[in-house]
């Protein structure tokens, strides 16, 4: 009976998982080709790009399914239900959600350092008209070798960085070897890719603080705050052109007698001109814009997307708060650096644990709320990557922008994607640390008091209690997750550090967000290094 209902369970499990997928991969493909370049698009980067995206969405999606098979094996008063009380079915589950955590971190490590680096660099030499596709294919494999020797070196020194002394001080130099090889055996390669992908998740830590820090305060405020009037942006942009238009006329009447214009009149006269395309050519959005149904739509929904604006600032404040709190009791109550400023449960109130652990009795409200959390930092740090753009350090690479995007700058979205993904774990980690680590699981302490009759003796209670780091090990499971998270403790204290940083980061972005104006109902359409080729086949 209890096999049919794993069974059972497990049949309508993937059944969600593949109904799960299939919205996955539609909402890539949307999302895509909604700011893929319809000019420069190719379609190896499309595929790719789509790919990368569903895999990163996916790997966001493997945190709420460890908590949630964790929990699922005990029942609401602490005990295992019948088909886990057995430990090596336990440990079946368990090596099954590691085996998944293998399995999509290492697409992980192979789209960062083979796929999307081959592919970025065979459409760069596409711009070489004399090259056919041999050397094309050539030129990439050669860059491509750079980004593979960092990945082996990397997971050759997690392989073989011990993070135990051997056992014997007084071993010979071949015994320590072996005793490495033996370590390495033992784990199965966990610490090789555990530290492989701890330094991925480093340059995901800064994609954090630098994208999804600003996008958890520009996306709520751009809902708040709207955009400007499709209207008094035509009248404004009308306005301007008569503006520019005089001057020019201005310029040229100088010329009317014969005389050559000055060098510096030239050159205004030749920005001028280039000003006067680009308004035309915003004159030419703003007027379908304003015939566009979607744009009614939009302002028909201005007080939902307030609502929503509202709803999404409350949530990030609430994030920084219990990030803050969470930050400070590892300040306050951890062995400090050099322990990575790990802490085993929580000595300060945290809003969102709490909020969690509150939420348990109700099914399942608390696997919502964490899938919505996860789904939350994924979808802010989009809005952070479109409204910003890609940079490196002071200098922008690449827009991104409806429609305009080119291929490469697709690919190092998804990239940047990826590695975000990678230090939401720890991000979420550090918002809510002890449902994180056992989710909604509880313990039975059994407990003895006198009995009250007319036979003395002791009477033997049983008391539930949410599992924290008191637990016995057997009764309650740690996520594979965490085990993942904190393998090294030199990456959990920049990772400390780090959280500090992104609180800094959304705080400033708030503040930047705050003053600047509403957007123009086509931000991002109408550039000055567009061509008119490409603003004819978007207008069309």
């Amino acid at each position: 009976m209890a096999a049919q209902s794993l069974l059972s369970e497990s049949v309508l499990g993937w059944s969600i998982f593949t109904f799960i997928l299939l919205i996955i991969l539609v909402f890539c493909w949307v999302y895509i080709r909604k700011f893929q370049s319809r000019q420069e698009s190719e379609v190896v980067s499309t595929i790719t790009a789509i790919c990368a995206l569903a895999i990163a969405l996916i790997t966001s999606a493997l945190l709420p399914v460890d908590i949630f098979l964790v929990s699922f094996m005990k029942f609401p008063n602490g005990t295992y239900k019948e088909w886990a009380a057995n430990n090596e079915t336990r440990g079946q589950i368990e090596d099954t959600v590691l085996y998944g955590y293998y399995t999509l971190y290492s697409i992980i490590l192979f789209c960062v350092f083979l796929w999307i680096p081959f592919v970025y660099f065979y459409y760069e030499e596409r711009d070489d008209d004399n090259m056919n596709k041999c050397s094309q294919v050539k030129n990439a494999l050669k860059y491509t070798i750079g980004f593979a020797i960092v990945c082996v070196v990397l997971l050759l020194i997690g392989a073989f960085v011990p993070l135990e002394a051997p056992p014997s001080q007084n071993s010979t130099q071949w015994e320590k070897v072996q005793y490495l090889f033996e370590e390495l055996g033992s784990s199965h390669g966990l610490p090789a890719l555990s530290f492989s992908i701890s330094s991925l998740t480093l340059i995901g830590m800064l994609a954090v603080i630098t994208y999804t820090a600003y996008g958890m305060s520009v996306l709520p405020l751009n809902l708040i705050k709207g955009t400007r009037s499709v209207a008094y942006e035509r009248l404004e942009n009308t306005e301007d052109i008569d503006d520019v238009e005089h001057q020019i006329e201005n310029l040229k009447s100088k010329c009317k007698d014969g005389r050559p214009l000055s060098s510096r009149d030239r050159h205004n006269l030749q920005e001028l001109e280039g000003k006067l395309q680009v308004l035309r050519r915003r004159g030419r959005h703003l007027e379908i814009a304003e015939r566009n149904c979607c744009t009614k739509v939009g302002s028909a929904l201005r007080p939902f997307k307030i609502l929503l604006g509202v709803f999404f600032i409350l949530v990030a404040l609430l994030f920084t708060v219990a990030l803050f709190i969470s930050n400070l009791d590892k300040a306050l109550h951890s062995a400090g650096i050099s322990s990575g400023f790990i802490v085993f449960g929580t000595n300060l109130t945290n809003p969102l644990n709490e909020l969690l652990l509150a939420l348990q009795p109700v099914f399942p409200l608390d696997y919502i709320l964490i899938t919505v959390i996860t789904m939350y930092f994924v979808f802010t740090s989009m809005a952070g990557i479109r409204n910003m753009g890609i940079w490196f350090f002071w200098i922008r690479l690449y827009k991104i922008r409806p429609k305009r995007t080119r291929p490469q700058a697709l690919l190092f979205l998804c990239m940047i994607l990826l590695l975000i993904v990678l230090h939401t774990s720890y991000m979420i980690y550090s918002l809510a640390p002890q449902y994180v680590m056992y989710g909604s699981q509880k313990y039975l302490v059994q407990s003895q008091m006198p009995s009250a009759g007319p036979t003395s003796g002791n009477a033997t209670f049983g008391t539930t209690r949410i599992c924290d780091a008191d637990a016995p090990e057997d009764q309650c499971i740690v996520t594979r997750s965490y085990l993942f998270l904190h393998k090294f403790w030199f990456f959990s204290t920049i990772y400390y550090f780090g959280n500090w940083a992104f609180i800094a980061a959304f705080l400033v972005g708030l503040v930047v967000s705050c003053c600047r104006g509403k957007k123009s109902v086509i931000e991002g359409e109408v550039e000055a290094d567009d061509s008119d080729v490409s603003d004819d086949e978007y207008v069309h």
